[in-house]
């Protein structure tokens, strides 16, 4: 099956991108917005809405395949690419791009995925969101053109096996939205609620009574409101807020994590980011450290990396060195959803935990595809995308999963 045509639609992401700079620095909120100024460049508002950039392939039958091109919410931090914009990015894809696809066979996967992966434009790689979004279609082209599932796609191409059940799903909402994980404990979410912490003074408190005081009230939510046998694990997503607030001292961050679990309890704590060092090794060593010093006090927390943990070597890097319980295989920040799936690979072959991540800033489409990836390479878990309503991507990822699962094996 050949690609005749490469077609683009600006659109919405399914978030919105955040400065995290000048959220971490303190810029004051009103309502949904900020009054400061942003500081990150590229942004005009500390919070602005998402933008999308839709790449549809048009294969010979007349079928087409499509992949959303997105960035994640706190987009330009960390070693990330800076903030992407549809239309600045448009007119490589419709020209150089299109040119390179046009008339190649797209029944396999890997190899032009490759090659947009390695494709320069004025000696520079392509936006990760560019890759991204491309690589998305090029799985889909691949799925129509031989008639099967983009998780069997991946599987045949990659030597992967299926997961024969949903992977567990990771659920996310907006922090204040108190009513958000109580829609959670009724749909039974796996893990839940990615409650984000980003800044000290305002999230944490200056003591960081209000980290364990919302921990609490999760693990007295479930209790009061779940059925008995509904045991979620509690994920928290603190930015490094712990860090800062304790200046990288380790045995004050390991005791203060331990009273964050022991207010999670009787349910397990996931801790995302607990800091953020100024280098990808210092971000790896700080995380072994706190490790073994939570490891040391019999805490059983699970430590999750994300920042500094961006690319496919971020993550070889952090899976080789053991330096948490689960890497986030962010795909955005990735570029190529090949990169995506290699990652998952790689963790599962270490040794190390491993989840499908993302952002809410992603689209249906690239939300849809993670799912067949995360069925494929067997990920840990799978985080809850586009959207932090909650209902949205839950009915994306578990319809998806469900139907790809019932098609493979109605075939056998």
């Amino acid at each position: 099956m050949k690609i005749v045509d490469l077609i683009c639609a600006p659109g919405r992401s399914g978030y919105f991108n955040k400065d995290l700079a000048a959220v971490r620095g303190g810029a004051r909120q009103r309502g949904f917005g900020y009054i400061d100024p942003p500081v990150t460049p590229g942004f005009t508002q500390v919070i602005q809405p998402g933008e999308a950039l839709s790449i549809m392939l048009v294969l010979e039958d007349g079928q087409v395949a499509y992949g959303d091109g997105i960035d994640v919410i706190f987009t330009g931090a960390a070693g990330r690419d800076p903030l992407f914009k549809a239309e600045a990015h448009r007119g490589v894809v419709e020209g150089p791009v299109r040119d390179l696809l046009s008339g190649r066979d797209c029944n396999a996967f890997r190899p032009l995925a490759d090659e947009i992966e390695g494709f320069r434009w004025d000696g520079a790689a392509l936006h990760t969101a560019l890759r991204y979004g491309i690589s998305q279609a090029l799985l889909h082209a691949a799925a129509l053109a031989n008639r099967q599932t983009a998780a069997e796609i991946v599987a045949a191409e990659y030597d992967a096996t299926i997961a024969t059940a949903p992977i567990p799903i990771l659920g996310m909402c907006p922090t204040p939205q108190e009513f958000m994980v109580e829609k959670m404990i009724m749909k039974r979410v796996d893990i839940m609620p990615h409650g984000s912490f980003a800044n000290v003074e305002t999230d944490l408190g200056p003591d960081g009574h209000k980290l364990i005081d919302y921990a609490a009230w999760v693990s007295q939510l479930v209790q009061r409101t779940g059925a008995a046998d509904y045991k979620p694990a509690v994920h928290l997503d603190v930015y490094g807020t712990i860090g800062e607030l304790f200046n990288f001292d380790m045995a004050r961050m390991a005791n203060y994590v331990g009273r964050v679990a022991a207010a999670a309890a009787p349910y397990e704590l996931y801790l995302e980011t607990p800091m953020i060092a100024d280098s990808r090794q210092g971000q790896i060593d700080a995380f072994r450290e706190l490790r073994a010093a939570l490891e040391a006090q019999g805490s059983v927390v699970k430590l999750v990396a994300d920042e500094w943990c961006n690319t496919l070597d971020d993550i070889q890097a952090f899976a080789d060195a053991q330096a948490a319980d689960y890497l986030q295989v962010k795909a955005p920040d990735l570029g190529g959803i090949g990169n995506s799936i290699e990652a998952l690979l790689y963790c599962r072959r270490a040794g190390a935990g491993v989840y499908m991540g993302g952002s809410a800033n992603e689209t249906d489409q690239s939300a849809r595809l993670s799912a067949h990836v995360a069925l494929a390479c067997q990920a840990d878990f799978l985080m809850n995308k586009p959207g932090q309503g909650v209902d949205e991507g839950l009915v994306v990822l578990t319809n998806e999963m469900a139907r790809t699962l019932a098609l493979i094996a109605a075939r056998g």
